[in-house]
């Protein structure tokens, strides 16, 4: 498995074997439970379906809570599927654990921003002020729309709107430390979303270039 879900603990700092001071992320990855395991002959495609974190029964629709029962599964909060190139060789009811990882990997890690609400063109895009002296009146208004040429707004104007809850990847992050005790992984950097979200670690797909 190249895959594990988990929840976003918060920010630390790390002190490397070199001394070197790194900040770092603390996700609590797994343990995770296979729940169905999906085949070309059934599916179409091969691929491996994980759960984390139990979820009471009285929560969960009667049609899922009948899958759950069928394979003597807990309910499960978090579900995401993996695609496999082959058939996977994991069954039902099998346990994924942090231990896939070890320290020097490099992962992407997917997650929810925060949510931020209605936000004008200046905190969403990034936009620049105009000035607030000599008669200016478009101080923090995002100014012309559109063009008289085409007498319409052209689609994909960035304008303001709802900023955030989008789902993040946050590439090529190296693993510091493996706590496989407690599930924990140290990942150096910043992740998506807020503490105690929902985050999904899986290998890099494009892993940082070595230095010369």
């Amino acid at each position: 498995m190249t895959l594990i879900l988990g929840r976003k603990r918060g920010m630390t700092q790390f002190f490397l074997a070199d001394g070197t001071l790194v900040g770092v992320t603390v996700v609590e990855a797994g343990p995770c439970v296979v729940a169905q395991v999906r085949t070309k002959a059934n599916d179409g495609y091969d691929a491996v379906q994980l759960g984390f974190e139990d979820k009471p029964d009285r929560l969960v629709a009667k049609p899922q809570l009948g899958q759950f029962k069928k394979i003597n599964v807990a309910p499960k909060r978090f579900l995401r599927e993996e695609r496999c190139a082959t058939p996977a060789k994991l069954s039902v009811g099998d346990v994924i654990k942090c231990d896939i990882f070890k320290e020097g990997d490099v992962v992407d890690v997917i997650g929810t921003t925060k949510g931020r609400g209605f936000a004008g063109t200046i905190k969403r895009h990034g936009f620049n002020r105009g000035p607030e002296t000599h008669g200016s009146m478009n101080v923090r208004a995002p100014g012309s729309i559109a063009s008289r040429r085409i007498g319409k707004l052209p689609k994909g104007k960035r304008m303001g709107g709802h900023y955030g809850v989008d789902r993040c990847t946050q590439k090529n992050l190296k693993v510091v430390r493996v706590d496989v005790e407690r599930n924990l992984l140290f990942v150096e950097g910043s992740v998506p979303g807020h503490n105690d979200g929902f985050v999904m670690v899986q290998t890099a797909k494009t892993a940082r270039k070595a230095k010369a």
